[in-house]
């Protein structure tokens, strides 16, 4: 197997930085009395990341991935500006996160997924992984307010990623296939 370590100040940083850029952010659980912490999101994605460097026997830019995982939504869900991602993470991690928001000036979601992808197949493969994980982890389950058709699409979309993105490595798209086919038994 080869090394694929990560530096641990440097996850540190980042998971400093967006535990304080997304405070008091939650989103619905399974249930409707639950309310779940974003960071459980945001350290799910990081794990997913983590599992693929200490799994695979492929060598990945383990600093890239590990950061772009937990900082993957700065840009979209909080004040935060690309240039304070450059200047504290640096341009590569600043434009990989920068990649995995969508442009909401863009009319909609449908535009906004494509427009994101394309930008995200412009990026280091890491990054493409990022984005699958992101899926990954909001395929463990729909929170309880959404229909089937609902569902369904989000489903769907997942599929588009997968699409897109599954070239990037043979382990992650793997996984995202998995809880593409395991979320079925929503519907």
């Amino acid at each position: 197997m080869t090394s694929n370590a990560w530096n641990r100040d440097l996850f540190a940083k980042a998971w400093h930085f967006v535990t304080l850029k997304h405070s008091g952010q939650t989103y619905g659980g399974r249930l409707p009395e639950q309310q779940i912490e974003y960071i459980n999101h945001l350290s799910s994605v990081a794990m997913e990341a983590m599992w693929i460097l200490g799994n695979s026997t492929e060598t990945y830019h383990a600093d890239l991935f590990v950061q772009c995982a937990l900082l993957h939504d700065t840009l979209e869900d909080t004040a935060t500006e690309y240039a304070e991602l450059q200047d504290i993470f640096g341009p590569e991690v600043a434009a990989g996160v920068l990649a995995l928001t969508k442009n909401k000036t863009l009319p909609d979601k449908n535009q906004q997924m494509l427009d994101s992808l394309q930008r995200i197949r412009q990026q280091p493969r890491e990054v493409w992984m990022v984005k699958m994980a992101d899926r990954v982890t909001n395929l463990y389950h729909p929170p309880f307010y959404w229909d089937k058709n609902k569902i369904a699409a989000y489903r769907a979309e997942a599929q588009v990623i997968y699409d897109h993105l599954a070239e990037a490595d043979a382990l992650m798209a793997q996984r995202l296939a998995e809880k593409i086919e395991a979320y079925q038994a929503f519907l």
